[in-house]
């Protein structure tokens, strides 16, 4: 069995009331227990900091993105803000670096441009398949079960010249939330998100080291509350390479 590694980073909460707390997870923390990982995940790092076992999420961010996490705190409330999510009432942006290249032509699927001639933003839809003890999820042939708004923003000079390649910030809109659907998307495009250790090619993780997160950060999320009927908006203070 693998010792459970020491996350070095905090979780900051951003909002809270009586029935939810919201979070800024950092790369590399789980969002609950999973396999390898029990205490360093954010939910178990809540209940003990409340001392609150009945935290539960409302929804999840995969364990490389960082980024805006709600927990809900009132299980009576834990109905309407997990149903909120699973009927896409939320609206959530995150932001990425990745190369700024021309999109290569997937081999499946569909990509269409918004603003045509620019090449952004686009819209890219297509049928991924997660198969369950298999890292990587694949875009096959299909009716399209994801869909992502991508756009292209202002070009990140510092990265372009530690990488020897131009590096872009790219605004990505989830549609639909397949798993990794937004970084197969990306790689889908070639334009592979910066330190992403799936996509294209799987690469062997070292736990231990933290020097080159997934550039993926849930930026923003908004809703209005299911149960107050206010209008919530959170972001990420989580930086980009």
């Amino acid at each position: 069995m693998t010792e459970e590694p020491d996350i070095p980073f905090d979780l900051p909460v951003v909002y809270e009331d009586s029935r939810i707390i919201v979070v800024d997870k950092p790369h590399f923390l789980a969002t609950t227990p999973r396999g390898m990982w029990y205490r360093q995940s954010a939910l178990i790092r809540l209940r003990e900091r409340y001392g609150e076992p009945q935290i539960t999420p409302a929804h999840r961010l995969d364990r490389l993105t960082a980024g805006i996490v709600v927990f809900v705190r009132d299980p009576a409330a834990r109905g309407a803000y997990q149903m909120m999510f699973q009927e896409r009432r939320v609206r959530k942006t995150y932001e990425c670096v990745a190369p700024a290249r021309p999109v290569t032509r997937p081999r499946t699927g569909t990509t269409v441009r918004l603003a045509p001639p620019r090449p952004f933003p686009l819209l890219r839809a297509s049928h991924i398949d997660k198969q369950r003890a298999v890292l990587q999820a694949r875009e096959i042939p299909g009716t399209p079960n994801a869909r992502t708004r991508i756009d292209r923003a202002e070009l990140r000079v510092e990265a372009s010249a530690r990488l020897g390649a131009p590096m872009c910030r790219y605004v990505l809109e989830p549609v639909t939330g397949k798993t990794h659907q937004l970084r197969v998307h990306m790689a889908g495009l070639g334009l592979p998100i910066m330190g992403d250790d799936l996509y294209p090619t799987v690469r062997e993780p070292d736990y231990a080291d933290f020097s080159d997160p997934l550039q993926l950060v849930a930026r923003t999320l908004c809703f209005t509350d299911p149960l107050t009927g206010e209008p919530r908006r959170f972001v990420s203070r989580v930086p980009l390479a």
